[in-house]
């Protein structure tokens, strides 16, 4: 139908998905402030980046070995994805709804303001 129009329409397509990548690195810390507060946002921080590279890892993962199996059981084309991608499909509806229940944490969970601060030498300013 789009013949090799449909190669250049997945190189635009890619290219802007790729382009978010590094808007999301830039906007996370301040999204975990807003949530968490400043106290302990890099240990938060530090534990989204491994729940990430684990979905990085896990999720081609998932996918070859369901892939493997419809092989194994003669599925031949594209066909042999559609489980996989139905339950890739499935595991971001999932994210999504966990995303959308997080609420900020009450603000006597955050960090004191003001005269507890500490200064270089590392005692508490009066």
């Amino acid at each position: 139908m789009l013949g090799n129009a449909n190669q250049a329409l997945f190189l635009i397509a890619s290219m802007l998905i790729l382009s978010f990548y590094g808007g999301g690195f830039a906007t996370v810390p301040a999204y975990l402030r807003d949530l968490f507060g400043t106290y302990q946002v890099g240990a938060i921080h530090g534990r989204l980046l491994t729940a990430w590279s684990t979905a990085g890892v896990l999720g081609p993962v998932i996918v070859n070995a369901i892939a493997d199996a419809q092989i194994a059981a003669g599925v031949e084309g594209p066909g042999r994805y559609t489980e996989a991608f139905s339950i890739m499909i499935g595991l971001l509806v999932v994210g999504f709804v966990c995303n959308e229940l997080i609420r900020p944490v009450n603000e006597r969970y955050h960090e004191p303001a003001g005269d507890q601060t500490i200064g270089t030498t590392g005692a508490k300013a009066a």
